[in-house]
């Protein structure tokens, strides 16, 4: 893999984590599909805990089985479209089939069962995918800029939503049609990210830092200064060559030159 690809394909991996942030949880699982059931459906708090009760569960029952899916899977790609196209649609389901009252709660607990199963995948998948594209080294650094974006777009969305349930209400079925356009977006950035970019190995955790897959980076500058605002990490994947630990900022003004830093205390 050459620098300019790897370039290329973490500028892709960030719009796909952008994305992300809306299908992960299936248009703000709880927030905003709990509004729609109770205002729109006339559901009861307890019918709407319940599914979302059911949503939660199955996500955990079956993170284990995600991630083992995709750490022992070289179709990584593929089963992360699959999981976005899959919760995407049955976020659809849930506003198109939802009947009022909570009559069809059973068919609705069954929809969130699934739709916890198949979210499962999302966060195995991105991450895997994201180590096989930076390394083990990159990997800290690279994590927290997903996860910036997720939150990122995850707001977007909310804020999006609730201004279509403004001026819709109380018909506010309408808003769900954000999701169909984030899974567009997840899928067009994912598909641009070239598979031979990905190291598999690496993204089972199989290569070293000493490796070429990892990413370039100097812990400290020349004057033997933290490049992070944040210090060094406390840890290293390789253990012949460890840096020392350095606790803190070099200026309290430092921690303004780390814009991934700043952008997600400003949303936070």
């Amino acid at each position: 893999m050459t620098a300019e690809s790897k370039t290329s394909a973490r500028f892709f991996l960030g719009l796909v984590a952008l994305f992300l942030g809306e299908l992960r949880d299936g248009l703000t699982m709880i927030n905003m599909q709990s509004a729609f059931l109770i205002v729109s459906k006339y559901y009861t708090e307890k019918q709407a805990g319940i599914l979302f009760f059911v949503f939660g569960m199955s996500q955990f029952l079956f993170q284990t089985p995600a991630g083992y899916i995709m750490d022992y899977t070289d179709w990584k790609m593929g089963w992360l479209a699959f999981a976005s196209i899959a919760t995407t649609v049955l976020t659809l389901l849930t506003a198109t089939t939802a009947q009022e009252y909570g009559t069809n709660l059973g068919w609705m607990i069954f929809i969130k069962f699934i739709q916890g199963a198949v979210t499962a995948l999302i966060p195995p998948g991105l991450n895997s995918i994201t180590q096989g594209i930076v390394g083990a080294d990159g990997m800290t650094r690279q994590v927290s800029n997903n996860e910036m974006r997720n939150h990122f777009g995850t707001a977007i969305i909310v804020l999006t939503g609730s201004l279509i349930a403004f001026f819709r209400y109380p018909d506010i079925g309408v808003l769900f049609i954000v999701s169909p356009i984030a899974c567009i977006g997840v899928l067009f950035f994912l598909l641009r990210i070239d598979p031979k970019d990905i190291d598999h190995d690496a993204a089972r955790g199989l290569k070293s830092a000493n490796d070429a897959n990892k990413e370039s980076y100097t812990a400290t500058d020349a004057d033997g200064r933290p490049n992070s605002p944040m210090g060094n990490a406390s840890f290293n994947f390789d253990d012949n060559s460890q840096t020392p630990h350095a606790d803190g900022a070099s200026s309290p003004l430092a921690l303004l030159k780390d814009t991934t830093l700043l952008t997600f205390v400003i949303i936070v």
